[in-house]
């Protein structure tokens, strides 16, 4: 009866809504992927990642030498007070016993984003090889799956190596890295094979260790488990379960699972959260659609690729995803993936933009599960964060951070105030998006009236009634002095989003009133003398400054401060001080600008920056003035490479798409000219909406459904007048009602 109900509930709110009967533009169903037609060199700007959001690898792909390195997400040193590191764990080497070392033709690897699988196929001798890798979340293992078309034709050696040197050990036919870093955290790794036919045996290899030798086998299979000692939790001394018995009770959990059914249930999985999206932005040619990445992203300043420009966007979601698991740590600089022990800016989190980049797209791409890692780290560092703040600080409520942080609450480089003040946005926006009381009442809520103490307390208060932030800089920029824009902005959004919960919770109504008036009295934003809006208090903006830091424009994004249809004068400003810092830059202030530019309704600026972005790097290195981009495996390069522009990009094309941050569902907002026809699926909007079907022909909507998640008030605008099938016009204000879908159509 229930199913029937609502079914025709579903009917009566369809059955009104005209038909539409334009012709919606053929869309080539090609799976997005990434592929090579030779085998990977470069670990950063060539190999392609895979990961289940603790433990993550990079393929080479290699012919007569594959090598797989290999991360868990907790391997760090330092402590409370040291930052460390993030470390490289380990390699999975097998060298197979091919004729040549010629890249044989038809070599292929690809990555297959829609089912987060990665292939590699060639032949050698008249035998046909294929490879299959993923990184399984359910199981928590790692999956290397070898297969010929001819028995027998399989001799290998596997050797499986530490970056910290610890010796290989064998126990039949698996093999064993183990040891304790300096500050006290065990690691573990074990890989076992499944040899199908043939023999497998152990031998010593070169390090004074153990390696494996395959002989006579049609196939095998390699599970890798790794694991530490690390817990998140502070009142346990950051230690959980010795990482010798998880790794234990992971590989006996699977030992009677089969191949195809860790493969099933890791694309079950996947699929579960990737599906959510699609996204279609126009036809590549075939000719031009059909040619390996590299060589696409060569042609791409020439030419029309608009799948190329929807694949970097599958993409960004598949690292999330890999990258960021509920019960995990969030994504850090380099998401998962590290090959070093002494990686750049440690591969930490950095609280002056990059990790809260990594969750711009989180909730609006539908994948609310991946921000909870990034919200239960935030909370995991309460304790910590308080006495470093009270020592640096004294007498202040609440807590703060410093720019650099590990995952023991230990920090390093500059004081960053507004940083955790940053960190409450997103555990705002996580409520913002799910509408979960529950969430807000016993988890958010608390999070951030600490931070709001904090600045209640740290505040600077005039004697002419105005507030400032005591001693800001605008990262990475300028001088160190009160008022400081960036600063002034976040705690407006800091103040803005407590005032919303404290309304929503019906609590703490005398110091609501009392934020709701030192909000009020805060700095505001001002205009300079060449029309831009100034970073500082002062007016000293150079106009021919082109920084790749626009910290000032934080109240445009990710805030909602000033916008062109509630603050125009200021929205205004902030697009002169775009124009005037430039297109060109780092790779992931390339993705914060597209944000940007969307925000301001340009969508054909923030495409001309997308372009920008689209450009094939091949700088290793840590150098500013060489620009960024993207690397052949498309990889954002800072340079090097950092995560937060590939993540900060599908932001980026979701607020080209659809926004909601002032409080209306605004679609097609920044459309550009390039993507006149498309369609998306599955975004969602703030107060739990979700845009279930948005096509458009022309640059015209002519089909847009959203679902009420949990009800409310829904208000929606559209670049042109639409039809619910009672009224036309270009704006709506909807009472909906829990699980209802609303369409609307051209007139």
């Amino acid at each position: 009866m229930i199913a029937r109900a609502a079914l025709s509930i579903l009917l009566f709110q369809f059955m009104f809504v005209p038909s539409f009967s334009a012709q919606f533009p053929t869309k080539t169903d090609t799976a997005p992927l990434l592929w090579d037609d030779k085998p990977a060199v470069n670990w950063m700007s060539q190999a392609y990642p895979m990961g289940n959001g603790r433990v993550g690898g990079m393929v080479f792909g290699g012919v007569r030498h594959e090598q797989i390195q290999f991360n868990e997400i907790s391997l760090w040193t330092g402590d409370e007070h040291e930052t460390g590191a993030y470390q490289a764990f380990g390699d999975i080497h097998v060298d197979l016993h091919h004729a040549t070392d010629a890249i044989p033709a038809g070599y292929r690897r690809e990555l297959d984003l829609s089912r987060a699988v990665q292939q590699i196929s060639y032949a050698d001798g008249g035998v046909a090889y294929s490879r299959t890798y993923f990184c399984n979340h359910p199981d928590n293992v790692m999956v290397l799956h070898y297969t010929a078309d001819k028995k027998g034709s399989y001799r290998a050696t596997i050797r499986f190596t530490d970056a910290h040197g610890a010796t290989t050990a064998a126990n039949g036919a698996s093999l064993t890295i183990a040891g304790t870093l300096d500050n006290g955290m065990a690691y573990q790794a074990d890989l076992v094979a499944r040899i199908h036919g043939g023999t497998v045996t152990v031998a010593a290899d070169t390090a004074g260790g153990q390696l494996l030798e395959i002989a006579n086998a049609d196939g095998f299979t390699l599970i890798l488990t790794a694991a530490t000692d690390y817990s998140n939790k502070r009142e346990d001394g950051w230690k959980g379960q010795v990482p010798s018995l998880t790794v234990k009770k992971t590989q006996e959990a699977v030992r009677n699972t089969s191949y195809d059914a860790l493969l099933k249930r890791h694309i079950q999985d996947y699929q579960h959260l990737f599906g959510r999206v699609s996204l279609y932005l126009g036809n590549t040619p075939a000719t031009q659609a059909e040619r390996p990445t590299r060589k696409r992203l060569e042609d791409y300043p020439g030419g029309n690729d608009p799948q190329l420009e929807s694949l970097l966007f599958h993409y960004g979601r598949y690292l999330l995803i890999s990258a960021s698991r509920p019960g995990s740590l969030p994504a850090n600089l380099q998401g998962l993936w590290n090959n070093s022990n002494t990686p750049p800016w440690r591969s930490d989190y950095h609280s002056n933009i990059n990790v809260q980049m990594n969750y711009w797209l989180a909730e609006p791409t539908n994948l609310s599960e991946c921000h909870l890692p990034y919200l239960d780290y935030i909370h995991s560092l309460r304790g910590v964060k308080k006495e470093h703040t009270q020592a640096e600080y004294p007498g202040v409520r609440g807590w703060t951070v410093r720019t650099e942080n590990n995952i023991f609450g230990g920090q390093s480089f500059s004081w960053n105030t507004p940083g955790s003040a940053w960190f409450m946005q997103a555990v705002w926006e996580h409520y913002a998006f799910t509408r979960d009381t529950s969430y807000l009442r016993d988890f958010a809520y608390p999070l951030i009236k600490e931070i709001v103490e904090f600045w209640d307390d740290h505040l600077k208060r005039r004697e002419d009634g105005t507030v400032v932030a005591p001693m800001g800089w605008s990262p990475e920029h300028g001088p160190v002095e009160d008022g400081v824009s960036h600063d002034q902005q976040i705690v407006w959004d800091l103040f803005t989003n407590y005032i919303e919960a404290a309304d929503i919770l019906a609590t703490d109504g005398a110091y609501r009133r009392h934020i709701a008036s030192l909000r009020d009295s805060l700095l505001p934003p001002r205009i300079g003398r060449w029309g831009q809006l100034q970073e500082w208090e002062t007016d000293r903006d150079d106009p021919n400054d082109q920084h790749r830091h626009v910290s000032h424009l934080f109240g445009l994004h990710p805030g909602r401060q000033f916008s062109l249809l509630e603050t125009p004068r200021l929205a205004e400003a902030a697009k002169t001080s775009l124009q005037a810092r430039g297109d060109a830059s780092t790779g992931w202030s390339m993705a914060w600008k597209i944000n940007f530019w969307a925000r301001l309704h340009d969508g054909d600026h923030a495409y001309r920056i997308l372009r920008n972005f689209l450009t094939l790097v091949g700088n290793d290195g840590v150098d500013y003035d060489q620009g960024g981009g993207v690397y052949a495996n498309l990889l954002c390069s800072h340079p090097p490479f950092q995560i937060d522009g590939n993540l900060g990009y599908v932001a980026g094309i979701s607020e080209m798409l659809v926004q909601s941050q002032t409080g209306t569902i605004e679609v097609l907002s920044a459309l550009p000219d390039a993507w006149s026809s498309g369609r998306v699926q599955g975004l969602r909007a703030r107060g739990n909406f979700e845009i279930t079907d948005l096509q458009w022909v022309d640059g015209r909507v002519t089909e847009l459904v959203i679902t009420a998640h949990s009800g409310g008030t829904c208000r929606i605008r559209t670049p042109h007048a639409v039809t619910d099938g009672k009224n036309t016009a270009d704006s709506f204000t909807v009472e909906t009602h829990p699980g209802r879908r609303y369409r609307f159509a051209l007139p």
